[in-house]
């Protein structure tokens, strides 16, 4: 472990203090695009662009526990979020597990290089944390899949070069049933990209419109129909240490919070304490909680335990966020920029409101824990 470890932290260390000290410390997704993009093809240069990867692929084939050290060691540096996450953490290991040789050769070595960025085209107005109500349709014409639809909530979608798209391929098929799962190139005629803007004042994410949109054929992952159950194997990636990065993020919250209740004095408030003490425990256990998760080795894939996590750690933020407007009282809703811009914490706190929505909303999450993992019987779901 030692290794790999110990020349990632001298060559994130010299670049962080020396070419990007501009892009340390950038949380945010809608920054710095262009410098961060040099960023993630300097990290693939390096070797260090996809670390858990085979390495016939790419990759470091770094084990669980190097992978967790990684992405501690990255987020305890402050190296910038990661444009390039939904490609190496999603589409990648998507494609390493179902694709096909000739889509691997094609398609993991821009991902791992940082040349090639990747969005999730899952959610539609009517289909966000319920997937198996997408309504986007493709049909091969002529050798190339023709797409009709609307995608939203897509992060990072107005700077990607590629999608994996959900899209129903069989007339008349409703529910989980129909769904293929398609590779499919932003950059065309066929799709127009809209910025969503946040509370923030950023626009991490964008509605993606396919009107006539083409991918080649053999762009689909699996066979036609399979979709469902490559998208949820697809979900099963991103629940797994992809999160040890969002934690070690969530830790550097934190202590930016007590640093700002030691310097104004909300440390002498004692419930501020108690519920910065609780928020320390909290994330204690959140990462416990995961990294015994992925250091069991008797299977591949996230056990039943692993559903608690999304609702535990999106309520968690959401609290801290709270926690945050609370230490900095009056100071934390106003902005020095004449830009609808505020400081870190605060921008955590307008950021953390989504967190209980995106990546499968609290409700879909507790059907999901009651359903699958205690057993219980299914919601009914109406006709489809």
């Amino acid at each position: 472990m030692s290794g790999l470890l110990d020349e990632a932290r001298a060559w994130l260390t010299a670049a962080l203090d020396g070419p990007f000290a501009d892009v340390r410390g950038v949380a945010d997704l809608s920054s710095a695009y262009d410098r961060r993009k040099q960023w993630e093809r300097a990290l693939g240069e390096a070797g260090l662009g996809a670390v858990g990867w085979p390495t016939d692929h790419g990759g470091r084939g770094a084990t669980i526990a190097e992978q967790v050290a990684f992405a501690e060691l990255y987020a305890r540096l402050r190296a910038p979020s990661r444009l390039s996450h939904i490609g190496v953490e999603l589409a990648g290991p998507t494609i390493i597990a179902f694709g096909t040789e000739a889509q691997k050769q094609r398609f993991l070595p821009g991902i791992a290089s940082g040349r090639e960025l990747w969005a999730q085209g899952y959610s539609e107005p009517n289909a966000g944390s319920d997937l198996a109500n997408v309504r986007t349709r493709a049909r091969l014409v002529d050798g190339r899949w023709v797409i009709d639809g609307q995608k939203i909530w897509t992060s990072l979608g107005m700077i990607s070069d590629w999608a994996f798209v959900v899209a129903r391929t069989e007339e008349g098929s409703k529910g989980p049933k129909g769904l293929s799962y398609l590779l499919v190139p932003l950059d065309q005629p066929g799709i127009v990209r809209r910025p969503i803007r946040q509370m923030t004042g950023e626009a991490e994410f964008a509605e993606l419109f396919f009107d006539g949109a083409v991918t080649d054929a053999d762009n689909i992952v699996g066979s036609a129909g399979q979709g469902w159950g490559i998208a949820m194997a697809t979900l099963g990636f991103e629940r797994g240490v992809s999160t040890v990065v969002q934690q070690m993020q969530f830790g550097n919250e934190l202590a930016a919070l007590i640093a700002t209740a030691r310097a104004n004095g909300a440390d002498r408030d004692a419930g501020l304490r108690r519920r910065i003490a609780d928020a320390w425990i909290g994330l204690e256990v959140m990462r416990h909680g995961l990294v015994r998760t992925l250091s069991d080795e008797s299977t591949e894939e996230l056990g039943e335990e692993a559903l608690t996590s999304k609702l535990y750690w999106s309520r968690w933020h959401r609290d801290l966020g709270d926690l945050a407007m609370d230490v900095q009282g009056l100071a934390g809703q106003v902005s020095d920029s004449d830009e609808y811009r505020f400081d870190a914490l605060t921008h955590m706190y307008l950021a953390s409101r989504a967190d209980t929505i995106y990546a499968g909303s609290s409700q879909i999450q507790r059907n999901l824990i009651a359903e699958r993992g205690l057993g219980l019987p299914r919601e009914p779901r109406g006709n489809r």
